[in-house]
């Protein structure tokens, strides 16, 4: 794990904690996305992830607040009126950054949360990619989220509940960053799955390395892009995942390798491999299969076998990412073949740097051919 957690929260703590309405500090653009997610220092006084425990709804639609980090994550592929497909990418993080920093500061601007927000869009067909990153304070409502009706925002990117419904689904999307936006609604078409262990989800074996982990791996998605200021009209399917925690990983661990599929004959699949700095993929890896009717099978590090075919290199040269797949699952019959609809997806924001990209899916399962798409997020390289 590459220990920059402490560059990265402390200098936020203190800026976040201000009574007066300072500029943010600057983030060096070298922060590790697995620094963040992993280590002790700093989480006195946060709660912790320690076992098995029973969700409650709509309670855990919404913020944590005394765990150290979560986010709301959608991906999903969309297609226009021509047919040409567009991956998409928004999230919204929450992190405590200061725990009980703000305390009884007079100053409305004074909070120990921080937001942040990621929007991407691919058009696969012309090979572009387009990724922002916004980082707010979680006070005079400029950023935060409530569980009902559903709402979680970032200035003018957010996810809520639609039609007055209490949420999260049906859910209107809205992020918009100059002349690129999505404008959705998304609707589940199957009930959401419990990762892990009935949602406990374990990164590492110390006690509290650990996050709550569930996700919806089939939405149905309708509404607008803008691309270069162009609007298109389009249609799809995507994921959402659900995750909070405090110290969700190991210092031992380099980054994690995490795919979702979604295939045409109606199963899903989440697979990751957490990385291990000596260079081996830790044995707590898992994954989760979901066939038609929502049934789910939890997976193991031997269920999967999992093969880079390709690299990608940074147009910088800060980075070597993996760039293509071959995934089996032999108990299931599936050989399949990933492979990124555009090779830079590569997140360079003034925090954070990872690959997050759409994927193109083919293969068998059981003999028949099957095709379907997905996305990836590579970290820690």
């Amino acid at each position: 794990m590459n220990p920059r957690s402490a560059v990265f929260l402390m200098p936020l703590a203190w800026a976040l904690a201000a009574c007066d309405p300072a500029p943010e500090p600057e983030v060096p653009e070298t922060l590790s996305v697995t620094g963040a997610l992993a280590g002790e220092e700093g989480i006195a006084g946060l709660a912790r992830v320690e076992g098995p425990e029973p969700l409650v709804f709509p309670y855990d639609h919404g913020p944590h607040p005394s765990y150290r980090h979560e986010w709301w994550y959608v991906t999903g592929h969309l297609f226009d009126d021509q047919a040409r497909h567009h991956g998409f990418q928004v999230t919204l993080f929450r992190f405590n950054v200061a725990p009980g920093a703000a305390g009884d500061r007079p100053s409305a601007w004074a909070t120990d949360q921080l937001w942040m927000g990621h929007f991407a869009l691919a058009d696969s067909a012309a090979g572009d990619y387009h990724h922002y990153e916004r980082l707010s304070r979680g006070a005079l409502g400029l950023a935060g989220g409530q569980a009902a009706p559903f709402r979680i925002w970032l200035e003018d990117w957010v996810l809520e509940a639609a039609d007055d419904s209490p949420g999260p689904f049906p859910m209107r999307v809205s992020f918009r960053e100059g002349d690129h936006a999505v404008t959705l609604r998304l609707d589940a078409d199957k009930p959401l799955v419990l990762q892990g262990d009935a949602g406990y989800s374990q990164k590492g074996p110390e006690a509290g390395n650990a996050s709550r982990y569930f996700s919806w791996t089939r939405l149905s998605a309708e509404g607008e892009i803008h691309l270069n200021g162009e609007a298109r009209r389009v249609r799809g399917q995507a994921w959402k995942d659900r995750e909070w925690g405090t110290s969700a990983l190991s210092e031992a661990h380099a980054g994690w390798d995490w795919f979702s599929v979604q295939l045409d004959n109606g199963h899903e699949l989440m697979f990751y491999h957490l990385r291990l700095e000596d260079g081996r993929v830790d044995p707590i890896s898992k994954g989760l299969w979901v066939d038609p009717e929502g049934n789910t099978r939890r997976l193991g590090l031997d269920d999967v076998t999992l093969r880079a075919t390709d690299h990608w290199q940074s147009p910088d040269g800060q980075a070597t990412y993996p760039a293509g797949w071959q995934l089996a699952m032999p108990d299931a019959g599936l050989q399949l073949t990933l492979t990124p609809t555009v090779a830079d997806q590569e997140l360079r924001g003034g925090a954070f740097r990872y690959w997050e990209g759409a994927l193109r899916v083919s293969g068998e399962q059981d003999g028949r051919q099957v095709s379907g798409w997905g996305y990836a997020e590579l970290t820690g390289y």
